[in-house]
């Protein structure tokens, strides 16, 4: 059994080639996973209401992580109206409290178009975390062709200084 580690004249250079390599694949894996999050929300063709005040995107097509939270945003704003403010948890307080089957009927009823607009906003929240990781993979992706450019270039001028090393010693 070899106990000798790897010479570092062969082991750095690999190391920079592999994170050179690791880092492009990052790239285009959080490229293709924002472009396929675009997609999908695109095909739902969701237009924000024109009321919606999120960065003024009223009237927009989501598409993207900012489009997607100003939807939520403004889901959030209609269902609490038509709710007069009270949540999905408040809502099934009010129904155990009810004194008649039309009152309860009415809080039910408010309670599950809350509970529509809830799912709405986390499908639409997952998509804008879909974007973020997307994001965060695609920066250290270039983080990583960086770091394995420069480990790269450090190993070439390594190699180069020893080469002039070894001229001057054959010339002494």
């Amino acid at each position: 059994m070899n106990a000798n580690p790897p010479s570092p004249r062969k082991f750095v250079p690999v190391v920079g080639i592999t994170a050179f390599i690791f880092g492009l694949l990052f790239i285009l894996a959080g490229g293709a996973t924002w472009a396929v999050v675009t997609a999908q929300l695109k095909e739902q063709n969701i237009t924000i209401p024109a009321d919606a005040t999120f960065l003024n995107l009223g009237g927009k097509e989501v598409s993207g992580p900012l489009t997607a939270y100003a939807q939520a945003d403004i889901i959030n704003v209609h269902a609490m109206e038509g709710t007069g403010g009270k949540t999905y948890a408040e809502l099934g307080a009010l129904i155990n409290e009810a004194e008649t089957e039309e009152e309860k009927a009415e809080l039910q009823a408010q309670r599950a178009s809350v509970m529509n607009a809830s799912f709405l906003r986390a499908s639409l929240f997952t998509s804008i975390v879909a974007y973020g990781v997307s994001a965060l993979v695609i920066g250290l992706g270039f983080v990583l062709v960086l770091t394995g450019l420069a480990i790269r270039k450090l190993a070439l001028m390594s190699d180069e200084h020893e080469a002039a090393l070894a001229s001057r010693r054959a010339a002494v």
